[in-house]
């Protein structure tokens, strides 16, 4: 309720589903394989998703759908596991679930605590945070389990865990030797991988060109406002002063403070990989590592949870928990019925009922046709041309400019098309087919009438010719 709803198809969908289709039928996408190619190579996701459909014969839309409810519930899995060792009532765990449920942006970082739809980010989260709890269990092996397969669906939200878990195991004087003999044979993949490997030649710098193509998508923590960085980093306060006061009540467990010296650890990185963003260095900006400040916004939170209803002194957790929830419920009933109120809680499919028969239609034409749509599509109707048609589009923006951050000639190639668009009008006869000439394009979906060779209508939605 907190994220409005699950939808199947949305924002960062637009590119996960046409690199599993592409496994699924190498017909699909002739056009844009080399845009989906320069990040889909970098990931194993969309490989492991394709052959779960092929072995079970399941379609996208629920194999999805599956996998956001099975997040959800590793995501609460996972606190519970943490809260388990480190409070002492029941009723914080169940406050620290609630406050985990009000969604909210990890600022200037793209990601959220909790998504509107599956994104393989957040099984990696769930993932890591569930090694959290392992490594406070003293279940070594088990955490670095979960954590190598979070790195199957994010590699770097893995690699966060993986540094935050690493640091605290140093720190707990834990086979300190076996760490650093890991350390060094990871470093060296990360030099083969870096050097030889899918990660060659990003030591190059993102030169203005380059920049300017992929847009405003913060990727550069010096050019936050103040108050980006007074929020993000007022969880490394919370973290201390909370560690502090349960030590002065005696009520450190087993690893607690290794957990907070690598939360630190991983700020320290933070710090040190920052002068490489100031200078753009392409591989610094793709890691985006500023988003360790989403891992250290969770441990702020299991803190603050701890200190309203957990501590000796503290309110009657009862109380504490029961008010949380109501202000999740509370907040969840605003989003999802006075925010959102024509979102469902479950949208398996499509929604727009006019783009979802258009996009039916879209399927059974050429694979190797392009469209032509507007570039808001993805916006106005919940989802990209891709994902739903499964057919090439000339731009999709929204999804574009991020796929553009991992190479240069894909950001030339979306700064091309964007500045064709500022002067030929896509939505008009002569500007529609000048696009088509110039990009090879078949078909225009657009909300109006347009004096073209109509091919097919879907409601307020008309399909045309382009040649």
């Amino acid at each position: 309720m907190n994220a409005a709803g699950y939808r199947y198809a949305a924002s960062d969908q637009a590119f996960y589903i046409p690199a599993i289709l592409r496994h699924l039928d190498p017909a699909l996408f002739p056009r844009d394989a080399a845009l989906i190619d320069s990040q889909a190579h970098l990931i194993l996701f969309d490989d492991v998703m394709a052959a779960i459909v092929r072995a079970t014969g399941l379609s996208l839309q629920h194999l999805l759908l599956a996998f956001y409810i099975g997040t959800l519930l590793l995501l609460y899995a996972g606190l519970a596991y943490v809260a388990a060792r480190l409070y002492r009532t029941q009723w914080a765990a169940v406050a620290l679930a609630a406050a985990l449920t009000l969604r909210h942006a990890i600022a200037k970082t793209g990601a959220n605590t909790l998504e509107a739809y599956f994104h393989p980010r957040e099984l990696a989260f769930a993932l890591g945070l569930i090694a959290v709890g392992a490594f406070l269990d003293r279940r070594w092996l088990v955490a670095l389990g979960l954590v190598a397969a979070a790195a199957v669906f994010h590699p770097t939200t893995a690699a966060w865990f993986a540094v935050w878990l690493t640091v605290a195991f140093w720190a707990a004087a834990r086979h300190r030797v076996t760490i650093a003999i890991a350390v060094t044979v990871a470093a060296a993949a990360i030099a083969g991988l870096l050097t030889l490997g899918p990660l060659a030649g990003r030591f190059t710098t993102m030169d203005a060109e380059w920049r300017a193509a992929i847009g405003p998508k913060d990727l550069f923590p010096l050019e936050w406002p103040l108050n980006v960085w007074v929020t993000n980093l007022v969880a490394l306060p919370v973290i201390a002063v909370g560690w502090r006061l349960r030590r002065a009540a005696g009520l450190l467990v087993p690893g607690e403070t290794a957990l907070v010296i690598g939360a630190f650890g991983l700020f320290a990185l933070f710090l040190v990989w920052l002068p490489f963003n100031i200078a753009h260095v392409a591989i610094a900006v793709q890691l985006q590592l500023s988003r360790i400040f989403w891992l250290l916004d969770v441990f702020a939170t299991v803190y603050l949870i701890w200190w309203l209803g957990d501590r000796p002194q503290a309110l009657r957790p009862p109380l504490v928990a029961a008010a949380v929830v109501a202000i999740a419920l509370a907040r969840g009933t605003y989003s999802s019925i006075i925010e959102f109120p024509d979102r469902s809680l479950f949208a398996v499919d499509i929604q727009h009922d006019d783009w979802r028969e258009a996009m039916a239609y879209a399927k059974t034409t050429d694979p190797r046709s392009g469209w032509l749509a507007d570039p808001l599509h993805a916006a106005t109707y919940g989802s990209s041309l891709r994902a739903a048609g499964h057919r090439d589009v000339l731009i999709e923006p929204i999804k574009d400019h991020a796929i553009a951050i991992y190479d240069r000639s894909i950001a030339m190639r979306v700064a091309d098309r964007e500045k064709a668009l500022s002067v030929l009008p896509w939505d008009t006869p002569d500007g529609a087919r000048a696009l088509a000439r110039r990009y090879d394009l078949d078909y225009l979906v657009v909300d109006h009438p347009v004096e073209l060779p109509l091919a097919h209508q879907s409601g307020s939605l008309f399909i045309y010719r382009l040649r």
